[in-house]
Formats: structure tokens, sequence, C-alpha cells
């Protein structure tokens, strides 16, 4: 059963430019999701990656090009 939290990884719905960097954060959520076992640790984990995929994917909405 996947992880409910993945979802929101998801990058197809984002202009082209924003979905490298979310895609790449996504599929090591998929990675962490896969590899780890289910406990705590690992939702708390998966939760800090979507905030951090948030700062980056707004990162490359500031960048100039």
């Amino acid at each position: 059963m996947s992880t409910p939290i993945l979802k929101y990884f998801d990058h197809h719905h984002l202009p082209e430019k924003l979905q490298e960097v979310s895609k790449l954060i996504g599929d090591l959520a998929y990675i962490m999701d896969d590899r780890l076992p289910d406990c705590a640790e690992k939702s708390a984990g998966l939760r800090k990656l979507l905030e951090a995929k948030d700062c980056f994917v707004r990162a490359n909405i500031d960048s100039k090009g």
C-alpha cells in the first residue's frame, strides 16, 4: 500500500520549468518510502522532504531564466 503523502510529490501539473526539480525530490520520496520501514520517523522525514520540495520549487519560480 502506498503512503498517502506521496500524492503530494506529483509533478505533472506543474509548468515544465518547475517539473524537473519537483520530479527529483518526488523520485527520492518514492525511493525512501520503498526502502524504509513504516514508522513515525519515515513519516516525519517524508513531511520534511515535502516541505523542502515546496521550497525548491519556489526557488525555481523566483530564479531568472
